[in-house]
């Protein structure tokens, strides 16, 4: 890379990047089926979370739980909503490997990449490296339901303020490999959104074919003690006789 250690962490990112991506995307895929899968049963959904706010016993509590989990299964839909941690598992050696490259080999560490020091720690790279992921995060909430945004949200905005922190604290050219990933990142969840129309069109007619199955499970009934006949005659038969004793005193 002409001598260049910046563009030749930038080319290991491309490469790396390249090889993950129908793997990532596949995934990508998975998560927006599975998207459109809860949105089919979100009135089913909607009525077992507020029944399990009310309910009252344990026991009611777990039966309302295992339907929740039933109505899931029935209708193929993930715990997790598809998003699996392979391709993060898969560049966790080359994390490690940059990083070793930079702290290790004096010439890695002393060099300079547009006026960037790549073996210290860079707060424009950390700033850059937020910016990039929340605006992949933006990007992945454009065309989904209101109702999803709202447990979306606060799942894709964390991933830049880790990611920025670890940005932060590491060398820059583990963070340049950070930074030019959240473009890669970016172009990809652009895909996904050029996608999005068809997989949901494609989840529609499956679900014409095969409508939402409805999971009832029997809610518990709320225990009472009752009193017996024998309790009760036992009961009468103490207060007269504390009655006939006052009575007795008296006189």
């Amino acid at each position: 890379m002409g001598g260049s250690y910046g563009w030749a962490i930038i080319a290991i990112t491309f490469i790396v990047r390249m090889l993950l991506m129908p793997l990532m995307l596949k995934q990508a895929r998975g998560a927006t089926i599975q998207q459109e899968k809860m949105a089919s049963v979100r009135p089913q959904m909607a009525d077992i979370q507020e029944r399990q706010k009310n309910a009252s016993s344990a026991e009611e509590k777990t039966a309302i739980s295992q339907e929740m989990m039933a109505l899931y299964r029935e209708n193929g839909i993930s715990m997790t909503g598809g998003i699996g941690c392979l391709p993060l598992l898969i560049q966790m050696p080359i994390f490690a490997a940059l990083y070793a490259a930079i702290q290790y080999s004096p010439e890695l560490s002393k060099t300079s990449f547009m006026g960037i020091n790549l073996g210290n720690p860079s707060i424009i790279l950390a700033v850059l490296t937020v910016i990039i992921y929340g605006l992949q995060a933006y990007l992945s909430l454009l065309g989904v339901a209101p109702e999803q945004k709202k447990q979306m949200q606060s799942m894709l905005f964390i991933t830049p303020i880790m990611l920025g922190g670890m940005t932060f604290v590491s060398p820059a050219g583990l963070g340049l490999y950070f930074f030019v990933g959240g473009i890669f990142a970016c172009l990809q969840t652009i895909l996904v959104n050029a996608m999005r129309p068809k997989i949901r069109a494609e989840v529609e007619a499956e679900l014409k074919k095969n409508p939402p199955k409805k999971v009832v499970t029997p809610v518990v009934e709320k225990k009472e003690t009752k009193k017996t006949p024998t309790a009760t005659k036992t009961v009468q038969n103490n207060n007269r006789s504390r009655n006939a004793g006052k009575q007795h005193r008296n006189k």
